[in-house]
């Protein structure tokens, strides 16, 4: 009698945190979302989402709970209902729900939301799900599209599964501890009601941007952290202090530094860090400090460290003789003491590159993080083409901070069109 083999794999470097730490109020979920420039049918996305996923082994899995581990799993359930979007945005990925699958589609009006749970896959692996389920989508809606490519998914789409920590791990000569553990300065204040989700979109040019940081001989990455940091010294300028200061959470991705096409996690966390010494400070000053923190860390040698740092910690910790509950209580405390070393997080996808034939259907790409501890507000950036959209996800009814930001932008020559979910008016 033949029994099926079902393929299982362990979790990445960065996944391991998040099982241990995800709850209802921090999801450890992210949203990435394409808005095209027609209606989206949800019967047609359903059908897409079907045949992208029986090509994406990565997304096709389910988290299972060892004595000693968590490990993913091959998930045979029916792939997951499309549904048009009711509520709010990055809710917690229950394993009892939506068939066991750890990612979620949903539309509303032209825009498609890929909300992905962590440990499946960190943005730019989410990216290749979205693109190519786009891809799908705009096929079965476009017949010229249909005969151009026939079950495939686009060239240069990767599966890719590699464990990219443990491939490109050095075992550190000393051991340093990798992250900021002081307190960070936390914007605090009225929580939106019902445990609500403020989104606030802002759509700008990319050239006008790319412009404003270049005179700055800044790139848009360094410009956006800069603004966050001013935005936030400005907004709460008597809570910022040289024992509290502004400290804004990169996530780097890591595959440009060491050759890989993994969608997995592989990504690190640096720092930049604004500590006032003096009574003000300009905007120029701010862009310098902002620049010089993340160029100081961004180097492939101090990249590797951290995640060296990491992976070398977490093979002590996952001693196999220490059970998964204990597991789970260590990863908490060492998470807690980060988690409140930094203000917020600001995510740039960078640009967002689609074959010419579909281009010509979408409008933009979006991403967004969920809240974690101590971080109420943070800034996910996407381009496509000469659209850069910055999206801030809040848990706070006051938008000051936000507003600063787009009011600061708008002064330097980048003028943008704004949305949000509404929350704000409830």
């Amino acid at each position: 009698m033949s029994h099926s083999i079902t393929h299982w794999e362990k979790l990445d470097n960065s996944a391991i945190l998040f099982p241990a730490i995800a709850n209802d109020s921090m999801t450890n979920t992210y949203r990435l979302a394409v808005v095209l420039k027609e209606k989206v049918i949800g019967d047609i996305l359903q059908e897409a989402l079907e045949f992208v996923l029986g090509r994406f082994p990565g997304f096709k899995q389910r988290l299972r709970k060892g004595f000693f581990w968590y490990y993913l799993e091959e998930n045979d359930k029916p792939v997951p209902k499309v549904e048009e979007e009711s509520t709010y945005p990055c809710r917690s990925t229950r394993t009892n729900e939506n068939n066991s699958y750890l990612f979620r589609v949903t539309y509303f009006d032209r825009r498609i939301n890929l909300e992905v749970f962590h440990v499946l896959a960190d943005g730019t692996g989410g990216f290749e799900f979205l693109k190519e389920l786009t891809f799908a989508y705009l096929r079965l809606s476009h017949e010229k599209l249909m005969e151009k490519r026939k079950g495939m998914l686009s060239e240069g789409t990767s599966v890719n599964r590699d464990d990219s920590f443990i491939r490109n791990y050095r075992k550190p000569e000393k051991f340093t501890y990798a992250y900021a553990v002081k307190k960070a300065f936390l914007i605090k204040g009225e929580k939106l009601p019902f445990h609500g989700f403020g989104v606030v979109n802002a759509h700008l040019s990319v050239a006008a941007v790319k412009k404003i940081a270049h005179s700055y001989g800044a790139s848009i990455n360094e410009l956006m952290v800069a603004l966050f940091m001013y935005s936030t010294y400005k907004a709460y300028k008597s809570g910022v202090s040289e024992k509290r200061p502004v400290r804004v959470a990169v996530p780097v991705n890591l595959r440009p530094y060491f050759d890989s096409i993994t969608t997995k996690n592989f990504f690190v966390m640096v720092s930049a860090e604004f500590i006032p010494t003096k009574p003000d400070y300009g905007f120029e000053e701010i862009v310098g400090i902002a620049k010089e923190s993340l160029r100081k860390q961004i180097t492939k040698d101090n990249l590797e460290s951290i995640f060296s740092f990491n992976v070398s910690g977490q093979q002590i910790l996952l001693a196999r003789t220490v059970p998964l509950v204990f597991k789970n209580i260590g990863l908490r405390a060492i998470y807690g003491r980060s988690a409140v070393a930094n203000t917020t997080t600001v995510t740039n996808m960078g640009q967002v590159k689609v074959p010419d034939d579909y281009a010509m259907y979408i409008e933009s790409f979006q991403c967004f993080l969920s809240f974690s501890k101590g971080q109420g507000l943070k800034l996910g950036i996407a381009s496509f083409q000469d659209v850069l959209t910055l999206s801030f996800s809040t848990a706070f009814s006051d938008t000051s901070l936000i507003m600063e930001f787009l009011r600061k932008l708008s002064e330097l020559g980048a003028e943008a069109a704004i949305e949000t979910n509404g929350v704000f008016y409830e």
